[in-house]
């Protein structure tokens, strides 16, 4: 653009004054039609979506407390011990936990660093790159696909080959308590998590890559342990399938 061509709209007087500030070849942000990039307003978009959600949540459970039937038991005896005991639905996971290894362990060091672990996921990611979508991209959901598959594999045959060796039983009164309640269990499940890194490793992951595994079987491994306990324990805590359950118990009940 020449001078003429930038001075031509304006008319010379003593009483005004132009200056040139900049040129741009984009449309200007101040434009009506330009809103906010990789937004959506909170209201109403946002909350129509968690008033939805809400509801949908709420007509769950009113279907569920019209159709299942959860009286109050008799008051407990102090003599007689519950066979079995099981904790809430919520905590069922870390109760199958205390199964494989030291109570500390599995129901605070392993919690916390769970726990941990999430609330440094915005550390350990900080790339805007597909924010907002999920698994951001195909070779996401191809990640995350594998390692559910993995988690689903690795974390049953775990249970079942603890239930039928258990190292802290088999290596009691050989090694110190803390090698075969503690350091044994930790490090056979911290193997197990850490595999998919391992095989990830040659790839050359990126950070989401990472997170993107370490959430995955984070989730479903929570959900193994929570299913397992719920369903497929029974009398003495021993494993038994959900319809072979001896005296008369039935998981099921307990919904």
């Amino acid at each position: 653009m020449t001078e003429q061509q930038i001075q031509a709209p304006f008319s010379k007087s003593s009483r005004k004054t132009y200056t040139l500030v900049e040129l741009v070849h984009r449309a200007p942000t101040q434009m009506a039609d330009h809103g906010p990039e990789d937004t959506v307003f909170a209201f109403p978009v946002v909350a129509l979506w968690e008033a939805l959600l809400t509801l949908g949540v709420i007509l769950i459970l009113l279907l569920m407390s019209l159709n299942v039937n959860a009286p109050l038991e008799e008051l407990a005896n102090p003599n007689q011990t519950t066979d079995p005991a099981k904790a809430p639905w919520y905590f069922m996971g870390l109760q199958e936990m205390l199964e494989h290894g030291h109570p500390t362990l599995m129901a605070v060091a392993f919690p916390t660093l769970m726990l941990l672990f999430v609330l440094a996921i915005p550390y350990i990611d900080q790339s805007r790159q597909g924010a907002g979508r999920w698994f951001t991209n195909r070779r996401g959901a191809r990640l995350a696909l594998r390692t559910a598959i993995y988690a689903l594999i690795a974390m049953p045959a775990f249970i079942l080959l603890d239930n039928s060796f258990p190292p802290r039983e088999l290596l009691r009164g050989i090694v110190p308590d803390l090698v075969a309640q503690a350091l044994v269990p930790g490090l056979i499940l911290t193997i197990i998590v850490l595999m998919p890194l391992v095989v990830l490793a040659r790839n050359k992951p990126s950070a989401r890559d990472v997170v993107l595994v370490m959430f995955t079987m984070l989730i479903v491994s929570a959900v193994v342990f929570t299913l397992t306990g719920f369903f497929f324990r029974g009398p003495g805590f021993e494993l038994y399938l959900p319809w072979n359950m001896p005296g008369g118990y039935n998981p099921f009940n307990n919904l």
